[in-house]
């Protein structure tokens, strides 16, 4: 017989198995209540996630309804009305290239979803050279192999690498670190979108595929918007050399940003865009790829099917919860909102935070909100990597009820500190002040100020 646990052992396989977590039980709001009564007042939505907060009795009643109706119907036999009717949601407001919409689990099941149906449609139209992709470093695609290949944190990649298939990076659009001394914004968009051709053109004729950008870089920068003119002038250097544009719109989609889909704000439209995280604001595991009536045909008009799935896909009650989110953001006119506790949480971080030696910027868009921490604001100097600035200030964050989303590596995978903030589209703005003056406390607290 094999031997019994120790007492108070968990069998769960955690994601930082040393650490005990406290156990959430219940969830209220912008709140999130754990087993010894403490609340947390979630400034991150957990990972961008939670757009309507927690417990909300319309998207929980209609996960009750479809359960009673439909749980599951596997997609190689049915489609459900839900389905169709989010996917008839989604393209009746996406860009109007976007015609079609195939739907996952997840963000990264979005992501390698994307790649498959990029590769899939050039082999259809007779370009099956085009195999490579374009991404840039200091992005984040996901945690799938697909999604590492392309992805740019390096800190997430490493121990994988053997495994990644090749992928060509060129520079993020990161205007606090990478503006030149007296260049403009829009000068600045040149000279990106300018190393871009160059990769695609010393890539070889016709063998790229496709350039993948997260239309706000999330986790891995911490919120960066990309400056005025810049996807624009990407977008014409794709059209250019037949490559496809997709953005990752996982983080900053579905209203993050004040907008349903990130890339409106930019004028621009992708050939392929991936949504997840506040599609289904947490209530049910849901992603997907929407694409342009172009790449859907040529499948159509090709093999006839697209060459990929899971299992669950197209979820009867994931869709019909991700219905219910969408429709409750849009009958509360809660995109107003984002906008306006958006300005209001960057307009209070920069006030309570503009003599701090150790905030270098703030940054976001909507309710998606960066701040990068530095040893030195005058200098940009970042803290020696080893203090591990970030996990601290999650630390003093979490011991004040608030709920950050800290990483590490901002810079370039190794170096840099910042924090990310993305509270969910109800909240007030006395729940901003409260994040502000939280999270103002715990970096002094992480930083010794």
């Amino acid at each position: 017989m094999p031997a019994p646990p120790p007492a108070n052992a968990s069998s769960v396989f955690h994601r930082a198995p040393r650490e005990k977590p406290p156990v959430a039980v219940r969830g209220e709001g912008v709140y999130l209540f754990d087993a010894a009564g403490r609340r947390y007042l979630d400034a991150s939505g957990g990972a961008a996630v939670s757009c309507l907060g927690h417990g909300h009795p319309r998207a929980i009643e209609a996960i009750k309804r479809q359960a009673d109706q439909l749980a599951y119907a596997h997609t190689a036999f049915f489609t459900s009305e839900p389905a169709e009717r989010l996917a008839d949601f989604l393209t009746a407001r996406a860009p109007a290239e976007l015609s079609h919409v195939y739907f996952v689990s997840g963000g990264s099941e979005a992501i390698e979803a994307a790649l498959k149906l990029a590769r899939q449609y050039f082999v259809e139209i007779g370009e099956p050279q085009r195999s490579l992709f374009i991404a840039r470093r200091q992005s984040y695609h996901g945690n799938t192999l697909g999604a590492l290949a392309i992805g740019g944190n390096a800190w997430r990649r490493e121990p994988f690498l053997p495994l990644l298939a090749p992928a060509i990076h060129v520079s993020p659009c990161y205007a606090y670190r990478d503006l030149g001394a007296g260049e403009s914004e829009d000068a600045y968009a040149d000279r990106l979108a300018a190393e871009l051709e160059a990769a695609i053109v010393e890539a070889g004729p016709g063998r790229v595929g496709a350039f993948v950008a997260e239309t706000v870089v999330g986790a891995t920068l911490g919120a960066v918007p990309p400056v005025a003119g810049y996807f624009k002038k990407i977008k014409a250097v794709c059209e250019r050399h037949g490559v496809l544009l997709i953005l990752d719109e996982v983080m900053s989609g579905m209203g993050r940003t004040g907008y349903m889909f990130a890339c409106e704000e930019d004028g621009v439209a992708p050939d392929i865009v991936t949504i997840a995280k506040g599609l289904g604001g947490g209530y049910q595991p849901i992603g997907a790829t929407l694409c342009s009536r172009r790449i859907y045909d040529a499948i159509v008009e090709g093999s006839g099917s697209f060459q990929h799935g899971h299992t669950y896909i197209g979820h009867a009650i994931a869709c019909a919860a991700a219905l219910a989110v969408q429709e409750t953001v849009e009958d509360e006119n809660l995109l107003a909102n984002v906008r306006e506790r958006g300005e209001q949480l960057r307009d209070g971080l920069e006030r309570a935070l503009r003599d701090h030696l150790h905030v270098g910027d703030v940054r976001g868009r909507g309710l998606l909100i960066g701040v990068e921490l530095v040893e030195d604001r005058r200098t940009q100097a970042p803290f020696d990597p080893a203090r591990r600035l970030h996990t601290r200030v999650k630390t003093e964050a979490f011991q004040r009820g608030l709920m950050v989303y800290p990483m590490g590596g901002t810079i370039d995978g190794r170096r840099g500190d910042h924090v990310l903030l993305a509270p969910p589209f109800i909240v007030s703005a006395e729940e901003i002040d409260e994040i502000v003056g939280r999270l103002a406390a715990a970096l002094d607290a992480a930083t010794g100020r």
